[in-house]
């Protein structure tokens, strides 16, 4: 027996028949196989109860006064959950008739009187467990329609044999048809599909019914309304014992928004927000592959670099609103000029965008020539270009002209890889300046004295580490959520007894190409660690010092021992010591890249990638790397709060490092707009001269004192 309170589960089976011993009887043995029996005389009580108690099961007799079991059956399916429930009926041995009008009227079953008892029992139980199993297939069904509705997922089954097509109810929602109006079949279907799209989704079906292999693929559907949609499609042919296809099943998603979405996001990531031209990241993409196949083809490719003449000032007396319009003005000419239509520039792209034609940020312009077999051709199109910008342009009232100077490099003669064509058309294009502007002038290492200068700094600059020339300077790195000096960046500066102070940006390049970064970039983190160490001694051992490590030195088998060596030579905190990785160090050989930095993992040292968003990092690569920090280049940070573009680029790698659980420090903040706009974007590291120029050790270490005073420490908490 059940204890008190606790609920009946046994199944509930509702017995009606106006006869009281064959009630009796029945109830008796059902109750004894541990069913629970409700009773009633007629039709019209049987109605009544199973609407109020929803019974499991009901046996009906067929003949009773009043409301007969035909009556009574066809009353409960219209009933709330009437329409599952099995419903057994019991009629007279040779009644045919009436086991017809008892199928008519809805009846599960029927069982012919006299009644078997024993037989019935079994017979009750089997139909209970068909209602339970057919109760999960439809539930099943209702979470699997459900779940499609969701995910927007259709499927579908196409009989080879009868071309019957058969659609599941999401199927209809995606093709915006009503299943009461439209008969799924492959022809017309077939009209569905974007006319662009129906020859690839043809062979793929003909190569699946051909071969036997599945296929996935992503397509565009045209809606009733004319408007397209798109859908993604899996599909497998089922074959009979002989290997002929008699059956292709598969899915169908509505993937509209997720392409919309990645739409933008490419438009984000890959194209500059104010000229809609593509931005760095673009431009550094398609170049490597286009001087991969100038090489492999003996191609010439040129690269022309453009800086508008004279932009700031037009800038500075017409305001920002006018340099942006004129900005936008500029791309859309060279836009034009490059989609003229003849073989040496046009767009490939299907918005129109042209992939030859990039902004690097600012004023200046880049462009892309391919597949070039003559010099010649270059010379048309960079006169092509300075004549697109000499009509005036009109804008909020302002006639404004506007011209460039052009700086031209070639593959192979004047570099073989992206970095050093770039830096040649760079110096072409200054050259085109000093030339008097509005003109092209291409690279050559006989235009200027610039060789014989280089040669004479690569002479002195092989002896500057043994004479002890360089100095390191240190820049404040500030959490301004405090307005504290947490770490500090080590920037090397070289005084050569004769010339004066050499720029870094004038040396560093030098001594990449020549190897003596190797030396001097150990010299520098030995400096640094010792440095940091000796601060670290003055009390606030949370400081960290930031090393930038070139790609020369990250290429050095030794590097590893290197540092290692240097860690434990000057006892610094390990833990302390960031170094730092540009974008196109960390992406070279990434495979070897990634076991380098799980092996300095392991010894403490963070990782930060510098001048993050001026490189291509493929972000499944990035999501791998065990990487600390992403430091944002000052070229984006510079025009944050007056170019959209760059306002977009800063919030999305801000966005990205949050969602990679990286740290983020700008870089080159130089005023407090910048500053305000980073911390609402959620980064709070940041170094600039804004908080701080590089200065010497002893200059530092004022810094640190005078914040560890608790004066300060009180000023710090304001």
């Amino acid at each position: 027996m059940s204890d008190a309170g606790t609920a009946d589960r046994r199944p509930v089976v509702l017995v009606a028949d106006d006869d009281p011993a064959t009630r009796l009887l029945i109830s008796e043995s059902l109750q004894a196989s541990d069913f629970r029996v409700l009773e009633a005389v007629d039709g019209a009580q049987a109605v009544e109860i199973f609407s109020a108690e929803r019974p499991h099961l009901v046996l009906l007799d067929v003949r009773m006064p009043g409301m007969n079991g035909f009556d009574a059956c066809a009353a409960i399916r219209r009933l709330p959950g009437g329409d599952t429930a099995p419903i057994l009926m019991m009629t007279g041995m040779d009644d045919v008739e009436s086991v017809n009008k008892a199928y008519e009227a809805g009846a599960t079953d029927f069982a012919s009187k006299p009644i078997n008892l024993l037989i019935l029992n079994h017979r009750v139980r089997y139909m209970l467990r068909a209602k339970h199993n057919l109760d999960d297939l439809r539930e099943s069904q209702t979470r699997l329609a459900r779940a499609q509705r969701i995910a927007r997922l259709g499927h579908w089954e196409w009989d080879l044999q009868t071309a019957e097509v058969r659609w599941s109810e999401e199927m209809y929602r995606i093709f915006g048809e009503d299943p009461k109006s439209l008969v799924p079949a492959r022809e017309a279907l077939a009209e569905r599909i974007h006319p662009e799209d129906r020859e690839t989704v043809i062979k793929a079906i003909n190569e699946a019914l051909n071969q036997g292999k599945p296929y996935s693929l992503d397509l565009r559907i045209i809606l009733p309304d004319g408007s397209p949609r798109f859908v993604h499609e899996e599909a497998e042919v089922t074959a009979d014992e002989t290997g002929r296809p008699i059956r292709m099943a598969g899915t169908t998603q509505d993937i509209t928004e997720r392409k919309a979405a990645e739409s933008q996001i490419r438009l984000l990531a890959y194209y500059d927000g104010l000229t809609l031209l593509p931005n760095r990241l673009m431009f550094t993409e398609k170049l490597n592959q286009a001087l991969e196949n100038a090489q492999r083809q003996n191609r010439l490719l040129a690269m022309l670099f453009l800086d508008l003449d004279r932009f700031k000032q037009i800038n500075d007396t017409l305001g920002h609103s006018v340099g942006d319009r004129l900005l936008q003005g500029v791309a859309e000419r060279l836009r034009k000029c490059l989609r003229s239509g003849d073989t040496i520039a046009r767009s490939n792209d299907s918005r129109g965008m042209s992939d030859n034609v990039a902004r690097l940020g600012g004023d200046e312009f880049i462009v892309s020539l391919t597949d070039l077999t003559r010099v010649e051709d270059v010379q048309k199109v960079a006169y092509r270009l300075l004549e697109s910008l000499k009509e005036p342009f009109a804008i909020e009232k302002h006639e404004v002209f506007v011209t460039t100077s052009i700086g031209i490099s070639l593959f192979p003669y004047d570099g073989t890889d992206l970095e050093t064509l770039l830096k040649n058309a760079d110096a072409a294009m200054y050259h085109a300046k000093d030339a008097g502007r509005s003109n092209f002038q291409f690279y050559s290492k006989s235009m200027n004295a610039a060789a014989e200068k280089r040669l004479t700094l690569e002479n002195k600059l092989r002896r500057a580490l043994e004479r002890g020339e360089f100095m390191l300077h240190y820049q404040p790195l500030i959490d301004v959520e405090t307005w504290r000096i947490v770490g500090s960046e080590a920037l090397i500066r070289w005084k050569h007894p004769e010339i004066g102070l050499v720029s870094p940006a004038e040396f560093i390049p030098l001594a990449e190409e020549t190897g003596l970064i190797v030396p001097i970039g150990e010299w520098v983190l030995r400096t640094a660690c010792a440095q940091i160490r000796k601060w670290h001694d003055l009390g606030d051992r949370s400081l960290f010092m930031a090393v930038n490590i070139s790609g020369r030195q990250f290429n050095q088998e030794a590097l590893v021992a290197t540092i290692e060596q240097v860690v434990h030579a000057t006892g610094v905190d390990p833990k302390c010591l960031e170094l730092e990785i540009t974008e196109s160090v960390l992406m070279h050989n990434a495979e070897e890249t990634v076991q380098t930095l799980e092996v300095l993992k392991a010894m403490g040292p963070r990782i930060s990638v510098d001048d993050f968003g001026t490189g291509y990092s493929s972000l499944s690569y990035l999501r791998r790397f065990p990487i600390h920090t992403l430091k944002i280049d000052r070229s984006f940070v510079n025009d944050v709060t007056t170019d959209p573009g760059d306002a977009a680029i800063v919030s999305a790698i801000i966005a990205m490092a949050r969602g990679l659980s990286l740290e983020v420090i700008a870089e080159g903040v130089e005023t407090p707009d910048q500053r305000t706009f980073l911390l609402q974007e959620g980064c709070r590291l940041m170094q600039g001269y804004l908080f701080g120029r590089p200065v010497p050790a002893e200059e530092f270490e004022k810094l640190l004192l005078a914040q560890a005073s608790p004066q300060a420490a009180a000023g710090g908490a304001r």
